[in-house]
């Protein structure tokens, strides 16, 4: 395997009582790259993500982390070795602090899960970290607020900031704009690229304009297949695209 791609899919087979999901997919994703997965609603991108996350058991075929074949790794151990997923699940806490959710995450991280009865002394050396976290994602104003208060868009940064807590190497993000006004997206979209700029980022998005503005490579699925991959100049213009998107009746 090459040691530039960092995730590799070998033949990667996925299928539900006899529905093929994901079928045969030789996926590579680049070190420190953003790389994109788009296609129409059933796809297969969501089931490529549960699978990468080890969510779910391939039925056939082996994944590889940094060289590794890490087939049969639960996501803790993954997420451990750097390999984290973001916005499936929320992290967030809704009536904890914006500074106590990235904290948590903090705490999750080195093991100490949970003690929320520890002395605020122990939890002190976790606080510059955790605004560290939110200075990354420009929340350090909302520190103090309840997780609960924050507007939509913040609360996916909020999200951001616990995942990028937990130092990744790779981070997978499932819909992140998904649900947004445009000023929210434009915003999480700057998060997202001043966050890749030390790590890569794996992401399924439905909005084209997030995945032209940020993707070095686009992987685009059918019915569990790669049907075409490149820069977004090269796909878009790509026939078989087209009409995979759009039936062929305009441009995508």
């Amino acid at each position: 395997m090459d040691a530039e791609y960092i995730i590799e899919t070998r033949k990667l087979n996925k299928e539900f009582s006899g529905f093929v999901a994901v079928n045969d997919m030789n996926l590579k994703v680049r070190k420190g790259s953003i790389h994109a997965l788009i296609g129409p609603n059933g796809a297969g991108k969501t089931t490529v993500f549960n699978l990468l996350t080890k969510f779910l058991e391939p039925s056939s075929g082996q994944i590889f982390y940094k060289n590794k074949n890490v087939t049969g790794k639960n996501p803790a151990a993954l997420a451990r070795r750097g390999m984290v997923r973001s916005f499936q699940i929320s992290a967030v806490f809704p009536y904890l602090s914006v500074l106590e959710n990235v904290r948590v995450a903090l705490q999750r991280t080195l093991g100490t899960s949970f003690h929320f009865w520890k002395s605020d002394r122990s939890l002190d050396s976790l606080k510059d970290q955790a605004m560290a976290a939110l200075e990354e994602v420009e929340l350090t104003d909302y520190a103090d607020s309840l997780a609960a208060e924050l507007p939509y868009g913040r609360k996916r940064a909020l999200e951001l900031a616990t995942t990028l807590a937990l130092k990744p190497e790779v981070m997978l993000l499932d819909e992140p704009t998904s649900g947004m006004g445009h000023e929210d997206v434009g915003r999480v979209m700057e998060l997202i690229r001043k966050a890749a700029e030390n790590r890569t980022v794996l992401m399924v998005e439905h909005n084209l304009k997030v995945v032209a503005n940020l993707s070095h490579t686009i992987t685009v699925l059918q019915r569990g297949q790669i049907l075409a991959e490149g820069n977004y100049d090269e796909i878009s213009n790509d026939p078989a695209v087209l009409e995979a998107y759009v039936g062929g009746s305009h441009h995508a």
